[in-house]
């Protein structure tokens, strides 16, 4: 049997191009000593990748030109040379963009298709919700009572961040999509007080009406012109959580920065960037609060799913492109 995953070929250059991947047939990995092959059954495309195909320094190692790049994936256990994971068993791994996986068992998480589905462990109860859970209520020092606003808000994140929100009593509850279709999905469905479509005018104009008496928190997904015009409506001892900057992962020059940070003297505000992987002692009282929300209906989730391996990197540029509303998925 093969095994197909998609190798990085050139590092690319503003926005990723198909001739920069490459989807390569590859021999079935044999796991070895303390180690489980894994059958990927769903995969997870985030923009963080995006940063993780540059040779420039970061959080992370970039990936290696010429192999298989790494991703958030879900699967069955079809072999198995260690304890405590058996053959059947489905496990939350590191090692996507591809169909196989000889996983260490140390670093595999088991999970269970009957307590959730299996895609929710990519998503809505995985990484991307423990980032949500985590830069809220830790980073940004979330109180009931705040006004909160989120950018990105129809994403995977953002939408987990506005209901969490909600749901633990913020005062109003504001998000910004990128289409009229993703407004009407943060309002009628999860249940924000006002959004708007920041492609229909300026962020800072559309900000000032939903956010009449200003905001106190402002969850950051894209940067730019959301980041300044967040500044622009903070209040006393506000709080910034930044998370991503999507705005800005292709560009090829620095991007300008915000030119209003003196209003944080006024304000006394606060700007914090945070990485999910510093956070993972909240993962259980993530889990037990979050659970039952997601169980209940009270919290709610989407996800955009892509059939098939071959098309992996398409799914990820659109992720880049904003395409997908909640969580972007790959199935195989």
């Amino acid at each position: 049997m093969s095994n197909r995953e998609w190798h990085l070929l050139s590092r690319p250059v503003g926005w990723p191009k198909a001739e920069d991947f490459s989807l390569v047939e590859a021999e079935l990995p044999t796991p070895g000593e303390g180690q489980v092959l894994v059958r990927n059954k769903y995969l997870s495309v985030d923009p963080y990748m995006r940063g993780r195909m540059s040779a420039a320094k970061s959080y992370v190692a970039p990936f290696e030109l010429g192999k298989v790049m790494q991703g958030g994936a879900v699967g069955e256990v079809v072999e198995s040379n260690a304890e405590g994971i058996a053959v059947g068993d489905h496990v939350l791994h590191f090692l996507g963009w591809r169909e196989y996986a000889a996983v260490d068992a140390k670093s595999a998480v088991k999970v269970d298709p009957e307590a959730a589905p299996l895609s929710t462990y990519l998503g809505v109860l995985g990484m991307t919700g423990l980032t949500a859970y985590a830069g809220l209520l830790r980073t940004a020092a979330f109180k009931e009572g705040d006004a909160v606003f989120v950018s990105g808000a129809a994403g995977a994140v953002g939408s987990q961040v506005g209901q969490i929100a909600r749901l633990k009593g913020a005062s109003r509850v504001i998000g910004s999509a990128g289409s009229d279709e993703k407004v009407k999905l943060l309002v009628e469905e999860y249940g924000f007080d006002a959004a708007f479509n920041y492609k229909n005018g300026p962020v800072a104009e559309q900000l000032r009406e939903a956010a009449p008496d200003g905001i106190d928190v402002y969850f950051d997904n894209v940067g730019g012109d959301h980041l300044e015009a967040a500044i622009g409506r903070l209040n006393r001892d506000g709080r910034i959580a930044v998370c991503g900057m999507i705005s800005v992962y292709n560009n090829t020059e620095p991007a300008p920065g915000p030119r209003n940070l003196a209003r944080l003297i006024q304000t006394r505000g606060r700007i914090e960037g945070f990485l999910v992987g510093d956070h993972y002692d909240l993962q259980q009282q993530f889990v037990q609060e979050v659970g039952p929300w997601v169980a209940s209906g009270q919290l709610k989730y989407r996800e955009t799913v892509v059939e098939g391996i071959e098309n992996n990197l398409e799914a990820f540029l659109g992720v880049l492109r904003g395409d997908n509303t909640g969580k972007m998925i790959v199935k195989l």
